[in-house]
């Protein structure tokens, strides 16, 4: 997914030859990490660091520690990638993160999840068809935005699934991407030219 040239976002890209030597260094440390194996990350691509790594620059001693704890959330968390991308969109719709929910709808339906359940987060419904598992990560998850908590139920049925690790992991993906997604809303960082606007 390529930037638009023409867009309205606030922070915007930094040449990658106008980078200062902190901003260099942080660029450098998320193109070498797993971002950049997968496709279309804005880690992946060539040119000037978009999405959220663009705004991180701005302050690159936060922007190091906050890529660093995006990828142990992502990409090592206990969850299951299905499991953990569900929490992302969840988070996502929450606040209407367009690039964000762009970003993770292919991950997570690569991961397996039945398009049907992303379907229906788009349209602020609870999933018809969820397993299971998708239950419990629905359940936490939407309590949590929504709430700022969640029930005696609900946790007791995540951590006999998942354990401590596993609901501490669900409420990291949930925390992470909210701060993401805050990013990519101030910034109002744009999707692909000429791609239509995902959630309402």
């Amino acid at each position: 997914m390529s930037d638009s040239t023409s867009d309205q976002r606030r922070f915007k890209l930094i040449p990658t030859d106008q980078l200062t030597p902190e901003q260099q260094t942080l660029a450098a440390a998320i193109r070498s990490g797993p971002r950049a194996n997968v496709q279309n990350s804005g880690a992946a691509r060539p040119g000037p660091l978009g999405g959220p790594f663009n705004i991180w620059l701005r302050s690159p001693g936060v922007g190091d520690i906050i890529q660093k704890l995006g990828a142990e959330i992502r990409f090592r968390s206990s969850l299951p990638p299905k499991l953990n991308e569900l929490a992302i969109l969840i988070t996502a719709r929450f606040w209407t993160s367009q690039y964000e929910w762009v970003s993770h709808l292919k991950l997570a339906l690569d991961a397996g999840l039945d398009p049907a359940v992303a379907d229906a987060i788009a349209r602020h419904e609870r999933p018809a068809t969820l397993d299971a598992d998708e239950a419990i990560i629905y359940d936490f998850s939407t309590q949590l935005h929504h709430t700022h908590g969640v029930t005696d139920a609900t946790y007791q049925r995540a951590v006999e699934r998942f354990s401590e690790r596993g609901v501490m992991d669900i409420i990291a993906a949930n925390g992470f991407y909210t701060l993401v997604s805050m990013c990519l809303n101030v910034d109002r960082t744009p999707l692909a030219t000429g791609m239509a606007v995902p959630l309402q």
